[in-house]
């Protein structure tokens, strides 16, 4: 498995990354174990959690079911020194049933999240060592920008961690260009650790002209990557739940709510053709082409929830895609 450079650190992270956001909850023990065993078998090393994953599939869950099942694995293998660990803060939620009772109310889980503030993230990343099982953490990422702490509060906070030793290098998500240039400014002025990653999401559809791009890449945030390789993009639902191989889904899934239209209908069909033509499927295709992107490069983070959907993403590590397939890809659009 390939790797890319975590930013300017010298280390070296899987180009294919393992999100776990539904092991535990929706992917079951035995599952969850088989994912990860044939992900570290197959030469993978960069697992991806958050303290939050996962509360959305109902009761019991609350969160940190994610980051018990991974403890359970890490004890039961011993692979901790196989893995570069990342998980985040400041997204869990304060009162899950405030979020159940209000399902039509979009930012009802955002007004309960538990923000960045410098108290928060200490006691959040000591739970999460905690369920985790381990004394340090590879990566820690900020979940959701917090617009309502001092970016100086949460800067030596992380600053703190680090030199604690209970983190290694900081990461920021779900955050605009303009926040994340301050965030590198004020690290730079006072000495802190600066963000060597980035986790947005990230497709070959592009955002719909209007769409709320916090948490999507956009051509700003592109050029802000490709003009600071000092930060690492980390692309997570890249296949966006599936919809490039699900009419259902690219119909009514909320995921597509910020893609919708006559630029992501021309890219679809660009995707099915080329698809047909090479013999694999339009998912495959995609992981593909964004394994093949080297301007800026990238780490594509895949959620898989059952073995058999990981068993179905392996092809596109093989698939090589030419000159010519990419510009097709590239030029799609309306």
């Amino acid at each position: 498995m390939k790797t890319v450079p975590l930013g300017q650190t010298g280390e070296q992270v899987s180009q294919f990354a393992l999100g776990c956001m539904l092991m535990g909850t929706l992917a079951d023990d035995e599952s969850s174990y088989a994912i990860l065993d044939r992900y570290l078998d197959g030469g993978g090393t960069f697992l991806d959690t958050a303290n939050c994953y996962a509360w959305w599939p109902g009761p019991p869950f609350v969160g940190g079911e994610s980051e018990r099942l991974l403890g359970r694995w890490l004890a039961r293998g011993r692979r901790r020194d196989q893995v570069f660990l990342a998980t985040k803060g400041s997204a869990w939620i304060r009162d899950v049933d405030a979020v159940r009772n209000n399902p039509h109310d979009p930012q009802a889980a955002s007004r309960q999240y538990e923000g960045a503030g410098g108290d928060t993230l200490r006691r959040a990343l000591d739970d999460s060592l905690r369920r985790l099982g381990t004394d340090h953490v590879d990566l820690y990422y900020v979940h959701v920008d917090d617009r309502n702490t001092p970016l100086e509060e949460t800067l030596a906070a992380l600053a703190g961690l680090v030199e604690a030793g209970k983190i290694r290098y900081v990461g920021w998500s779900n955050v605009r260009t303009w926040r994340l240039e301050r965030i590198r400014q004020l690290a730079d002025r006072y000495g802190w650790p600066a963000p060597v990653a980035l986790q947005q999401q990230h497709s070959y559809l592009r955002p719909r002209p209007g769409a709320d791009t916090l948490s999507i890449v956009d051509d700003e945030q592109l050029d802000h990557l490709r003009s600071n390789d000092d930060l690492t993009l980390v692309a997570y639902s890249p296949i966006l739940k599936g919809s490039y191989d699900d009419l259902a889904k690219r119909r009514d899934h909320h995921v597509m709510e910020s893609y919708r239209g006559p630029d992501a209908d021309a890219r679809f069909a660009a995707v099915a053709e080329l698809a047909a033509e090479l013999g694999v499927t339009g998912n495959q295709l995609v992981l593909a082409w964004l394994l093949h992107q080297r301007d800026p490069r990238f780490v594509t983070l895949f959620g898989p929830r059952t073995p058999e959907q990981y068993a179905a993403a392996l092809p596109a590590l093989d698939l090589t895609l030419s000159d010519e397939h990419l510009a097709r890809l590239t030029a799609a659009g309306a």
